[in-house]
């Protein structure tokens, strides 16, 4: 049995419908907070059980007879995420699965100046000394995360930043369907794997296809790093968020995020979403 944390969340959510695409129903177990959300998956099949990283009991429960498990990353940031994952890995351990995998991120390390990558390492190092087999999915930032990270740009016609650097933004579907592919699948893929889009853009890059996009002229701003957190926190952000979507551009100006592996396409059998495909979905939606 495959089983799946956090699958009423959009990235597992998907790997779950893809999966019933691939495997039988029966094959399938989900684990989350609220099963009432996830009812259409037994509906069609799929065990739901209650389980989560706070409720090791539940989530022992809920990994019962797993063979593979696939572990989603806190995306809580004031959250203990490496505590929380800790549990998630013991657990999966105790439940006797053969396997574990865990939804990580392109670039980890301890020092780096995004948060989520110093818990991604830490959690990799729990996973390599867990005694079962690992595979960590280091998935290209999503792509998704524009919608927030570029700011009021249709309105203001102006992309006002910090200063970036080159990303391999990737549709979170895409990664949802590649986990798929890899949980059913006979190939098997041990330690981290990268699973990014073909191409590394920055925001210069971006404001400019948006320019083509929507016939307008859309143009690139660089904030200063404390101006621009300043603006956040007037706007209403919290301090703590704003410090987190920061840690970001820090980062990407550091190149973390500029890798790209073409595994995600042929995991997919085409090539990946790109960021002219999601801002020309954003502009005629």
């Amino acid at each position: 049995m495959i089983v799946i944390t956090g699958a009423t969340g959009a990235l597992n959510g998907a790997t779950v419908e893809h999966l019933l695409k691939r495997i039988p129903a029966g094959q399938i177990g989900v684990s989350v907070r609220d099963t009432a959300k996830a009812q259409h998956f037994a509906d069609r099949g799929v065990r739901v059980r209650r389980g989560s990283y706070e409720d090791p009991v539940a989530l022992l429960d809920s990994l019962e007879g797993a063979d593979q498990v696939l572990l989603v990353s806190s995306s809580d940031p004031g959250a203990d995420a490496v505590s929380l994952h800790r549990v998630g890995i013991e657990t999966a351990v105790a439940a006797g699965a053969r396997r574990i995998l865990y939804t990580s991120h392109q670039h980890t390390g301890p020092g780096s100046p995004f948060i989520p990558a110093r818990h991604h390492a830490a959690t990799e190092a729990l996973l390599e000394g867990s005694g079962a087999a690992w595979t960590s999915l280091r998935n290209g930032f999503y792509a998704h995360s524009l919608d927030w990270l570029l700011g009021p740009w249709r309105e203001a016609g102006v992309i006002a930043t910090p200063a970036d650097g080159p990303v391999s933004w990737t549709e979170r579907a895409d990664e949802a369907e590649a986990a798929a592919v890899i949980l059913a699948g006979e190939r098997h893929f041990d330690g981290p794997v990268t699973l990014t889009a073909s191409a590394a853009v920055t925001f210069d890059e971006i404001a400019d296809v948006a320019s083509e996009v929507t016939g307008r002229d859309i143009r690139r701003v660089v904030v200063d790093d404390d101006k621009w957190m300043a603006e956040q926190v007037a706007q209403g952000t919290p301090e703590l968020m704003a410090r987190f979507q920061l840690g970001f551009f820090q980062a990407a100006r550091e190149g973390h995020f500029a890798g790209t592996s073409p595994l995600l396409g042929d995991l997919l059998g085409h090539q990946p979403r790109t960021v002219r495909d999601l801002l020309a979905g954003r502009t005629t939606a």
